[in-house]
């Protein structure tokens, strides 16, 4: 019985010295991230914007939206696209055989008319069937093709598009007018060290949609859904930051992101044998960056911002989640031999430990936690001195980091203007270890556990659509 109870002890005192280094961690990329949006606060970001638009050194971006059955927001997020400030760029609707009216849909909308063209193929893709070409914008393309899933119907986008630079726009996303502009900064400032560059996905369920826009941004009703605007706030302005400071980003949205496309192509392209293409594309670019000792930068750029649809549903949110812990295994496992190796710089010797240690194994530590913290309530003695310090730590992890992103959304980007949506985030922040966190951590340990066992599932995103602004007269 001593000997049991020793490892009880043992464990809780795991359980809390890993809690501390945790949050350690995130205090630090806390700071690092309130560091940098602090210097760009007072910058007059339109008058820069204005600066870079009239400047001559701009490059050409080919934006490539896949999209499998996206009849109800494809419309919307393509008006949003052909709308941005941004001196030259081509639109490719990718449809990946779809079984609804999305390619007809496109058609009919945008007068288009099919195109010949040939195509040089640089990466492997299922058969292209046509090619069409708006008769209303002539910069907008869309690529019908067979049925090879969101990698393959991205890589046919590369095949197809004529420049430089390549930026993946999901099927139901809405950018902001500046957003390209604003992505493409580093990448040109930098003279093509930076070659790849990630933007800030915000929530857009439930918002009206004016003219492929986003208009009077607000939270919607749905708990579900106010709680992963939480979520998206600590993984994108706390995180993704600060990791991005010292070239350390393994994951950049698939919602949202920008490539140099010879670089992917020396990648490979989008794999299209894993279930997270966008984590593998970043990991596989920083290790052939590596391979071939090219000084070159991954960022993430926190001001552009893209408006996208989450699950309104536990079901779906459940198998979302559940995949998204499956690529992320996938990915690591795959390169696994960058792990603790110097050969890979800062990636091989922070970033990978980093995501193994914490984005990995998070969901097995804490969820012993949690089960601890039940055992303890009914054993009594030293199980409950423990109990009370790791249920603090957890509080302290789960919901003061949440709402310290929140607070740094309404200090420097401030998509949420109205200051009851600040208040409902704050509030659901402090909910989040009750009920929300727990959910998902059985969810990724369900995404590891299927990983173990080769069981793949990609899941249908259900979308409901954007609301459209009523006209008064």
């Amino acid at each position: 019985m001593a000997i049991w109870e020793a490892i009880l002890v043992f464990f809780g005192r795991f359980l809390i010295f890993y809690m501390i280094g945790v949050i350690i961690i995130y205090t630090l990329m806390l700071l690092l991230s309130l560091l940098k949006l602090r210097k760009e606060y007072q910058l007059d970001k339109e008058e820069l914007d204005d600066d870079f638009l009239s400047s001559y050194y701009s490059k050409p971006v080919s934006i490539l939206v896949p999209a499998f059955n996206e009849e109800k927001g494809v419309v919307d997020s393509v008006r949003s696209l052909l709308s941005l400030r941004y001196p030259q760029f081509e639109v490719i609707v990718i449809n990946d055989g779809s079984t609804d009216l999305t390619k007809e849909t496109m058609i009919s909308y945008f007068a288009m008319e099919k195109l010949n063209k040939v195509v040089r193929k640089q990466l492997e893709n299922e058969e292209i069937v046509a090619i069409y070409q708006s008769t209303i914008h002539p910069n907008l393309l869309l690529v019908d093709k067979l049925n090879g899933g969101k990698a393959d119907a991205l890589n046919a986008g590369i095949n197809v598009s004529r420049f430089p630079y390549i930026c993946s726009i999901d099927g139901d996303s809405i950018l902001e007018d500046r957003s390209l502009l604003r992505i493409m900064k580093p990448i040109v400032a930098s003279n093509g060290k930076v070659i790849a560059a990630g933007g800030n996905v915000r929530i857009a369920n439930g918002l009206y949609v004016e003219h492929g826009a986003i208009s009077s941004p607000a939270l919607p009703n749905n708990l579900l859904v106010v709680m992963q605007a939480v979520e998206y706030l600590r993984a994108f302005l706390m995180g993704r930051i600060a990791l991005s400071r010292y070239n350390l980003v393994l994951i950049i949205s698939g919602a949202f992101s920008v490539f140099s496309k010879s670089w992917v192509i020396k990648a490979g392209g989008y794999a299209k044998n894993t279930i997270g293409e966008d984590m593998e594309l970043v990991v596989r670019l920083h290790r052939v960056l590596a391979e071939s000792k090219e000084k070159k930068r991954i960022e993430f750029v926190p001001d552009p911002v893209c408006w996208t649809e989450v699950p309104s549903k536990l079901s779906v949110l459940r198998k979302q989640r559940r995949r998204w812990h499956q690529g992320l295994t996938e990915s690591l496992w795959r390169h696994k031999r960058m792990t603790f190796n110097p050969k890979y710089g800062a990636v091989g010797m922070v970033s990978m430990p980093y995501f193994w240690l914490i984005e990995f194994l998070g969901p097995i530590i804490e969820i012993g936690g949690y089960i601890y913290l039940i055992f303890a309530l009914f054993a009594g003695d030293v199980y409950i001195e423990i109990a009370i310090l790791l249920a603090l730590l957890l509080i302290l992890y789960g919901s003061v980091f949440s709402m310290g992103s929140v607070l740094m959304e309404a200090w420097s980007v401030n998509r949420y203007p109205r200051i009851r949506d600040i208040y409902r985030l704050l509030i659901m922040a402090l909910t989040e270890i009750f009920w929300y966190r727990p959910l998902t951590l059985l969810w990724r340990l369900e995404g590891l556990i299927r990983t173990i066992f080769r069981k793949r599932e990609w899941g249908k995103m259900e979308r409901t659509g954007f609301q459209k602004k009523e006209m008064t007269s």
